[in-house]
């Protein structure tokens, strides 16, 4: 058994903790056509300089390195050798790496039931990672197969690699969700945690997905904590949340921006993360409650939405200055740890049936382990 084994629920509760992840695109570009990405992506998408990454991973030190390095994409795997080569370079340092791919080279939906042999640069990088996780859903499905993706599965889980299942419907009451889920279960046991998602109005999807009209209590504290992790975008930005819209906009709002790969190191985005009296404040009550709280539209202003209610904030010096303001010193320090920290204790499941398909929620976790 591997040493470095980590599972799916360890990693969700490290999702709330500022800089204790990174979100790494390997590659803006992918070889499937999913209806559904959220990032529109094609084989002419960008990708960040090999070079760069890596040298921006080579200032990971055992003194300063996340603790989650995730790359994803886009495919990964389209630069296995540059996958295998940044989580070489990361454990070094003492961080774990985890890989989301579309398993595009698992197998082909019009050869059902048959598995195609991994090609050796891709299983080394495969091998190479601490947690493997493949995305699965109908539009996957159509391009890959579940079959294939089922064979792969078994040949990681015997190879000693944590494995998971990053899963998409169409919301709670889905019939492909329940039977997907179900599928897994009677073929992996409780070996293999799945993280479950409902699709979203962003990518392809934009011009077809069911809306999300709910709208959050802009009096109630609900913290973001998709702002914790920073993320390296295709063109090397970085910015400090993985909503799409922020991750794929140019310039990026200025209080999600946190530098460049091409000329910031990990130390100097980790303190960014960590001391931006916006992003705690973000993190600590959330962007609606910031908005009601101090913009000029006050309760309008928060119905605009919560994630564009956020991106807005520049349009809104108000809010920026009050926020500012509350999450400068160490008081706005001490919020941010003690929201971290309650999310983290509540555990993954918790965090799952908050960003997540809620039903669902429950299968993040093994049964025994830690939820």
């Amino acid at each position: 058994m591997r040493e470095r084994v980590m599972e799916l629920a360890e990693l969700m509760t490290l999702r709330p903790l500022p800089g204790a992840g990174l979100l790494l695109t390997v590659t803006g570009r992918c070889p499937l056509h999913c209806a559904h990405c959220s990032t529109s992506a094609t084989m002419a998408s960008g990708e960040p300089d090999a070079g760069q990454l890596r040298s921006f991973v080579g200032t990971f030190t055992p003194e300063q390195h996340p603790s989650v390095l995730m790359m994803t994409g886009g495919e990964p795997l389209l630069r296995p050798e540059l996958v295998a080569s940044l989580a070489t370079s990361a454990r070094t340092a003492g961080t774990r790496t985890a890989l989301l791919t579309g398993a595009f080279f698992a197998g082909r939906a019009d050869r059902p039931g048959q598995a195609a042999a991994v090609p050796e640069r891709i299983w080394r990088a495969v091998t190479s990672v601490d947690h493997f996780s493949v995305s699965l859903d109908a539009f996957h499905e159509r391009e890959t197969g579940r079959a294939p993706v089922f064979a792969l599965v078994r040949r990681v889980l015997d190879a000693g690699i944590a494995t998971s299942f990053h899963l998409v419907g169409a919301g709670t009451d889905d019939p492909y969700l329940a039977d997907v889920t179900a599928d897994i279960r009677r073929t992996f046991g409780d070996r293999v945690p799945m993280l479950v998602n409902s699709l979203r109005r962003v990518g392809r999807a934009a011009s077809w997905a069911t809306a999300d009209t709910a709208l959050p209590d802009p009096e109630r504290a609900l913290p973001c904590s998709m702002a914790a992790w920073p993320v390296v975008a295709a063109d090397g930005t970085v910015v400090a949340c993985c909503n799409q819209d922020v991750v794929d906009r140019r310039p990026a709002p200025a209080h999600l921006t946190l530098g460049h790969i091409g000329t910031d190191g990990w130390p100097a985005i980790r303190t960014r993360v960590l001391g931006s009296p916006v992003l705690r404040m973000i993190r600590t009550v959330g962007p609606a409650n910031l908005q009601h709280r101090y913009g000029a539209a006050g309760a309008a202003g928060a119905r605009r939405g919560y994630c564009e209610g956020c991106r807005a904030f520049g349009d809104d010096p108000a809010v920026l200055a009050a926020a500012t303001a509350a999450g400068g010193g160490p008081a706005g320090a001490l919020l941010d740890r003690y929201a971290a920290r309650g999310q983290a204790e509540a555990g993954a499941v918790a965090l799952v049936r908050r960003h997540g398909c809620a039903p669902y929620a429950d299968l993040v976790a093994l049964p025994g382990a830690e939820r």
